[in-house]
């Protein structure tokens, strides 16, 4: 492996490593989701802007009425998508809620079928049928003892909502080729303050712990993770950071468990198994069809 893939793969291990473990951090600020959504965007805004600055990207090329109002447009979508899927960390708990949030591959393909015509295939018709049964899986496990929270299929509904801003959110970012992605998350950012302002609290959280992981969401897990993020898929194959980036719900459930000691049922592992395995071989073009072996 050359230095450049090796770097952009531990750039990408540590991104989704920091992702893994943002429902331990809101969970633990105590705050509520709209403040919580709201610093983030605040503090992690602010040290884009300094990147942004310092690399040059506040040009009018880039901020033209067009592509600034579609930036916008993915801003309001993205901070929908934290709102909900932060919402349903409480209710379904954090492993079940990023499992079912990795259902956003084949909503994003959807919405592309619907919106900019492109074609499905067998293959992802399988993979998406696969997800949907480990949905069922997950749903099915409901009041059992491995469940966790009091609104579990609540919790459910708003992790596939933000599933679908997600893909919402990534669909127009499609139409921003050439746009730097620092950019780009800069205008979501900055979106999300000028939306969530009217309806946060705007008042400092009084306990230490609750102003250390607000501050950490902003800068580790914003500003931070974003710049590892962006930096990394510059660097690596498609393919591979597509393989990646399923450390992010891995470490995700081992956080849930370490942290609040939350065990899924045999039927909730069978359903993530499912829906993960479903999303990585969407991403990586797995076919299921046997190759012909040729004749000897």
């Amino acid at each position: 492996m050359d230095k450049t893939l090796k770097r952009g793969s531990l750039e990408m291990i540590a991104a989704m490593l920091i992702s893994g473990t943002i429902g331990w951090f809101v969970l633990v600020s105590g705050q509520a989701v709209v403040d919580v959504v709201f610093w983030r965007c605040l503090i992690g805004g602010a040290l884009l802007l300094l990147v942004c600055s310092a690399l040059g990207l506040l040009r009018g090329e880039w901020l033209g009425r067009r592509m600034l109002a579609l930036m916008v447009l993915s801003g309001v979508a993205i901070v929908g998508n934290w709102l909900l899927l932060f919402a349903s960390y409480s209710k379904a708990s954090i492993a079940i809620s990023t499992a079912v949030y990795n259902v956003q591959p084949f909503m994003l393909v959807g919405l592309a079928a619907l919106f900019l015509g492109e074609r499905i295939t067998w293959a992802k018709l399988a993979w998406l049928g696969l997800a949907f049964l480990g949905m069922l899986a997950i749903v099915s496990a409901h009041g059992e003892a491995g469940t966790a929270g009091d609104n579990y299929l609540l919790g459910i509904a708003l992790a596939l909502g933000a599933a679908l801003l997600y893909a919402l959110a990534a669909l127009i970012v499609k139409r921003l080729t050439g746009t730097p992605p620092h950019l780009i998350a800069l205008v979501q950012l900055l979106t999300g303050v000028l939306m969530l302002a009217p309806l946060a609290s705007l008042q400092l959280p009084e306990q230490t712990q609750a102003w250390a992981s607000l501050a950490a969401l902003g800068i580790v897990h914003t500003g931070v993770m974003y710049m590892l993020l962006y930096s990394a898929i510059q660097k690596l194959p498609t393919a591979l950071s597509g393989a990646l980036s399923f450390v992010y719900p891995i470490a995700a459930i081992f956080v849930d468990w370490l942290a609040f000691g939350h065990r899924l049922s045999p039927l909730q592992w069978l359903g993530v198994a499912a829906i993960l395995l479903a999303a990585a071989g969407m991403q990586q073009g797995w076919s299921l069809r046997r190759r012909r072996v040729a004749a000897v």
